[in-house]
């Protein structure tokens, strides 16, 4: 049966018929809303308290790198190491300047005679091993009594020419070694790493030529090797992984030693030397940008006449100039998580450039927040990239077997269980606009759904939850000092509100009780590069 209907039959008005659509309107965005919800992946990160995969590799906390020597001749310096040590953990510190001028360990007498003196230097590494910190001797720049001229570089004035006198070079590094002997003994100078030189592949860096670098590199090495032949020297600590397989073929055909590569990368698209941040700096979208060059850098030595040394990388973050504002953003934290976690075993170390914005390449700051490459800001206050690592060192030694990218799990001797898991989006503001425009910005994080995550296997009890976050607006110090609009000095009131608005304590704490299944299992929201702890603490 047919049955024909007209307007006329209904004596529909336009009002009727607009609100017919509109409803229609309505359904359909609703049907493809709830449509779009239901296809979003749901992520579930399941582990099995009785499954490891042995001890946790521990390279992100082996490293961390510093300015330059002087400066941790300062109070403020030495405070905030000693936290950064206390919260994540980090075993060696790296910094230039060593042989600078500022460290007055070098001059000649009127008739070219040498004379040597660290007393600063002394000061210095007493200090750092006071607090269990080693150092990883980075050797350079040249002082100006022996330098064969006047090219430098840094506010500070780091000289960056070739020795005027290689056998006077090769004096020095062996009496600094000597005298490192003699003062801490050498089963301690045993555990240390002495690296040759910073970045020779710029010539901002190295006045000098490749072939240069490796004569200076070879003479080091000697020398040290001279003083104790199981002490560890390395290099040659390029910018963008370079010069690895050619420092190795060096080493290998003129029978220098060599006991490990090192090298730096950065994940930003052009580049490697801007102290001001004045040409602006771009984040790659290339999703395996540092971590690529890590796991490519381990091939070469693979690959190479001596294929067993460490790989150390003694320099790494998103962004290569202390001017980029990336450095205080909360996407910083889970950038760091991302790169670390896919670079797996390939390094020996991944040492984070740096522990603190107290460092004067361009010269003293003049903000508290100037896009720093500081864990911590100028005054103590913890950037989201600290939690990261403070995150990292509250895992178990032991690892926990785990197929999600993103995310690791451990335990601990105790028996308590960590999850730490992130997403990482990568954001930009678009075709022509760098990071020093964007991250300044208020840049909320959009949602990405619930994760589970669940532990198996459990032994039965009462357990705490502790459950931490770093993100938008959490444990975000940048966004609190934007809310405050951006004074250019903080008052004592603004510095103690920004610290207590952003101290990492947990956001969800609550008793859990673990049955004779043995499973805890939790739904947690998740943002776009938010960071997540989950600690189960045993009671």
């Amino acid at each position: 049966m047919c049955i024909f209907l007209t307007l006329n039959d209904f004596q529909l008005s336009k009002k009727w018929i607009r609100s017919l659509f509109f409803g229609f309107l309505v359904s359909f965005a609703s049907f493809y809303t709830v449509k779009a919800q239901v296809a979003t992946p749901k992520r579930t990160i399941s582990i099995d308290f009785n499954k490891s995969s042995g001890p946790l590799n521990t390279m992100f906390k082996e490293c961390i790198g510093a300015g330059r020597a002087n400066e941790g001749l300062r109070a403020d310096w030495q405070q905030q190491l000693a936290y950064v040590k206390k919260e994540c953990g980090f075993k060696y510190i790296r910094m230039h300047g060593l042989l600078t001028d500022d460290m007055a360990i070098y001059k000649e007498d009127n008739k070219g005679n040498a004379e040597y003196n660290y007393q600063y230097v002394d000061a210095l590494y007493d200090y750092l091993l006071s607090i269990n910190v080693k150092p990883f001797v980075e050797l350079g720049f040249m002082p100006s009594a022996l330098a064969s001229g006047n090219k430098t570089i840094f506010w500070w004035r780091g000289n960056v020419t070739p020795p005027k006198d290689y056998n006077k070079w090769e004096a020095l590094i062996y009496n600094l070694t000597a005298h490192f002997t003699e003062r801490y003994g050498a089963e301690e100078v045993k555990t240390w790493y002495f690296e040759v030189w910073n970045e020779p592949n710029l010539d901002g860096f190295w006045a000098g030529t490749q072939d240069e670098y490796f004569k200076l590199y070879a003479s080091a090495a000697k020398a040290i090797k001279r003083v104790n032949n199981d002490y560890k020297v390395g290099g040659p600590a390029t910018a963008g992984a370079a010069w690895i397989p050619e420092t190795i073929a060096f080493c290998k055909q003129n029978n220098v030693p060599i006991d490990f590569a090192s090298t730096h990368s950065y994940g930003v698209n052009q580049g490697f030397l801007d102290e001001f941040g004045n040409s602006g700096t771009v984040l790659s979208k290339d999703p395996m940008a540092v971590s690529g060059d890590v796991i490519n850098s381990r091939k070469q030595i693979q690959n190479s006449a001596i294929p067993n040394i460490e790989l150390h990388y003694t320099e790494w973050s998103s962004s290569y100039t202390p001017a980029d504002p990336m450095h205080d953003s909360y996407h910083q934290a889970a950038y760091i998580l991302d790169k670390l976690k896919q670079s797996g075993t390939a390094p020996n170390s991944m040492s984070y450039w740096v522990f603190t914005d107290i460092f004067e390449e361009a010269g003293p700051r003049f903000t508290p927040f100037h896009g720093g490459f500081g864990l911590l800001n100028t005054q103590g206050i913890n950037k989201p990239a600290f939690y990261s690592y403070q995150f990292l060192n509250r895992l178990g030694e032991t690892e926990l077997t785990n197929t999600d990218t993103r995310s690791w799990a451990a335990k601990n001797s105790k028996g308590d269980v960590q999850m730490l898991f992130w997403d990482f989006t990568y954001t930009d503001g678009g075709e022509g606009v760098n990071n020093q425009q964007y991250y300044i910005r208020d840049l909320p994080a959009k949602a990405k759904g619930k994760t589970t995550v669940s532990v198996s296997g459990m032994p039965k009890g009462n357990y705490r939850l502790e459950l931490y976050k770093v993100g938008y607006k959490a444990n975000d110090a940048y966004a609190t000092y934007t809310e405050m609009g951006k004074p250019s000095q903080l008052t004592r009131q603004q510095l103690n509100e920004i610290k207590s608005k952003n101290d990492g304590k947990p956001f969800v704490t609550e008793k859990v009780s673990i049955r004779g299944n043995g499973l805890f299992t939790k739904e947690i929201e998740l943002r776009e590069n938010d960071v997540i702890l989950v600690n189960l603490v045993r009671l």
